[in-house]
């Protein structure tokens, strides 16, 4: 689902957001003083995934300061950086967010939400119940090694480019240049589009 315009070749699953839930989405903006547009990435590959998604969707939303906008379409990818194989394949996708939280603060907003889910850090890589990226912040670019902004790999997945084209097909990723050039140059090789699946947009 998207509340941004189609604009741009997208994803045909891609379904618009029903006007009602747009106009209650930015009604909830108005309680937002100057707020900051942010791109968060999900995945899961343990448990319920889809579920574990949705419910980090629904606590994100939760946060006081914090509105989400668009959900993507969910993506079934191969886990990155480990053995083909040794490893359940992940869920990915990805929300945009309006918050008046500082960066620092979504970050350990989304860690909680991870610990929430029982994640477990136990090795780089390693398999998860759920993992809340930011992808970028504004147009914030920072080399702070707690919070890297915009994320440093996120120009060369294809499992964050695909659904953050597919709700903003005009997204531009700071220091790297439009989404959608980014994503053509990685291809889209190992990112299965669900359709059968969905994540709400919460009400």
């Amino acid at each position: 689902m998207t509340a941004f315009p189609a604009g741009g070749q997208s994803d045909p699953t891609v379904q618009p957001v029903p006007a009602s839930v747009v106009e209650q989405v930015d009604a909830a903006d108005t309680t937002l003083s100057n707020p900051k547009l942010a791109v968060i990435a999900l995945g899961s590959n343990l448990g319920n995934r889809l579920e574990t998604l949705q419910g980090a969707v629904d606590a994100l939303e939760d946060t006081p300061g914090l509105r989400v906008k668009a959900v993507s379409p969910v993506y079934e990818t191969e886990p990155w950086g480990v053995d083909p194989g040794s490893q359940p394949s992940y869920f990915n996708a990805v929300i945009v967010v309006r918050t008046t939280l500082p960066p620092s603060s979504l970050l350990e907003r989304g860690q909680a939400v991870e610990e929430a889910f029982d994640r477990v850090r136990e090795e780089r890589w390693g398999p998860r119940t759920i993992d809340v990226d930011i992808v970028t912040y504004a147009d914030v670019v920072s080399d702070d090694p707690v919070l890297t902004l915009p994320h440093p790999r996120a120009h060369e997945r294809a499992f964050v480019l695909a659904p953050w084209h597919d709700v903003d097909p005009g997204a531009r990723l700071p220091g790297a240049g439009p989404v959608a050039e980014l994503l053509a140059a990685v291809g889209r090789e190992g990112v299965l589009p669900r359709p059968d699946l969905e994540l709400r947009l919460p009400e």
